[in-house]
């Protein structure tokens, strides 16, 4: 198939769980033999290691500069009751919408669009030519922003409340529109099918588990490990609740425990307000294996969540037991005491990490179950045969693909 996927950042390096998804699943079908050209608004320049990491997947790559956040056009804007604040910031990009148009008098087999809040450039062209697409929404944003609402000043709460009713407002218009809607979880397709009153298709996240097959971790070493991308409020307040709450209950047991915290864009203040030697700060770590190999298990203590989380499946995959939320696990179909341990309380978050330390055999079992759902449920090539699955029907709806011409191209 000759697939034309657009997207809002570039998906090297992989620092957030959207870009590890949407470079894995390229590379999927890529070794599948499709052809891609893949056009990308992103707010960072392309560099060699992004070059390098996506050219050999693709037919062609486009990469058009996002104008800063802070754009005089973007605050000129911000007041448009039709468009919610992501969507004029990834918007109103009359150069990615003339890119997108020229694209579009090529023959495709298959028009992916990633992320609702990306869509205001496409719109009207994709009306016009009434071409059938896909657009995959990866979480709901009217609803992921109350992760942030009660961190902000005061004085930005209503605008924030107002910011969420716009985002609804959106995505009741926007998600009815593609020929087929892809979510990443049963429950956000759920709530996708609340909002636009359609059949939504769901695309698991994913895990490349070959990868961390020949993980081991370590047991004894008390070492707790959470990873996550510091620019999400609900990584934010994960941490701060378990420093505040969670760990210093665990401390009170075994004052050996030690929590390493790896991630893209860690505030570099935590380091002064939480300076207890036990507490690791790792910052943003592209292979995670040996961090993993030195972990007893992964602390997830979400509280806000939406999609599924890939880092969870991460560790699941290198056999690390997983200790959780109910809101850390959403969006993964993975029972409590089979394949992970979990509570919404402080208190029993702190008893449950406890006991299970000091537990080798129940580890071990809670290792075997984690790598086995997620190698079942949750390989990358799982994943791509679920797209897969949703491009064919699109193949019907399409006009048939032209020859590629192997041109790679960065804009």
């Amino acid at each position: 198939m000759r697939i034309l996927w657009t997207l809002p950042y570039l998906p090297w390096p992989t620092t957030s769980g959207s870009k590890t998804r949407q470079y894995h699943l390229l590379r999927q079908l890529a070794q599948r033999g499709h052809r891609i050209t893949l056009l990308v608004q992103s707010r960072v320049p392309l560099g060699d290691a992004a070059r390098e990491a996506l050219e050999p997947l693709l037919e062609r790559l486009v990469v058009l500069p996002r104008r800063p956040l802070h754009s005089p056009l973007n605050l000129l804007a911000s007041p448009i009751i039709d468009y919610p604040m992501r969507a004029i910031v990834n918007g109103l990009a009359p150069c990615l919408r003339h890119r997108f148009e020229q694209l579009l008098d090529e023959p495709w087999d298959v028009i992916q669009i990633e992320h609702s809040y990306s869509f205001q450039p496409f719109e009207k062209a994709l009306q016009a030519r009434g071409l059938p697409f896909m657009l995959s929404e990866h979480t709901l944003e009217s609803v992921m922003g109350g992760a942030c609402h009660d961190r902000l000043p005061l004085w930005l709460r209503p605008f924030n409340a107002f910011d969420r009713w716009r985002y609804r407002r959106w995505e009741q218009r926007v998600l009815r529109q593609p020929s087929e809607v892809v979510a990443v979880s049963n429950h956000d397709a759920e709530l996708i099918e609340q909002i636009s009153g359609r059949a939504v298709n769901v695309v698991v996240n994913g895990v490349d588990c070959d990868y961390f097959e020949a993980v081991r971790p370590c047991p004894h070493s008390q070492r707790l490990l959470f990873v996550g991308n510091f620019e999400y409020g609900a990584n934010l307040e994960a941490i701060e609740w378990a420093l505040e709450e969670v760990l210093p209950q665990v401390w009170m047991s075994n004052p050996a425990v030690r929590l390493a915290i790896a991630g893209h864009a860690l505030p570099a203040s935590w380091k002064l307000h939480w300076n207890d030697p036990r507490i690791e700060w790792l910052g943003y770590r592209p292979d995670l294996r040996e961090v993993q190999r030195r972990s007893a298990l992964f602390f997830a203590p979400l509280r806000y969540a939406g999609g599924s989380k890939v880092k969870i499946l991460e560790a699941m995959a290198a056999g690390l037991p997983v200790i959780s939320t109910g809101k850390g696990v959403s969006g993964l179909a993975a029972n409590n005491g089979e394949h992970y341990l979990g509570s919404d309380d402080s208190s029993q978050l702190a008893l449950l990490i406890t006991q299970l330390l000091n537990q080798p055999w129940r580890m071990a079992q809670l290792s075997e179950a984690g790598r086995q759902f997620a190698r079942q449920r949750h390989d990358w090539s799982v994943a791509a045969q679920q797209l897969e699955n949703v491009h064919m029907r699109l193949t019907q709806l399409a006009p048939a693909g032209a020859s590629p011409s192997g041109e790679v191209l960065a804009e």
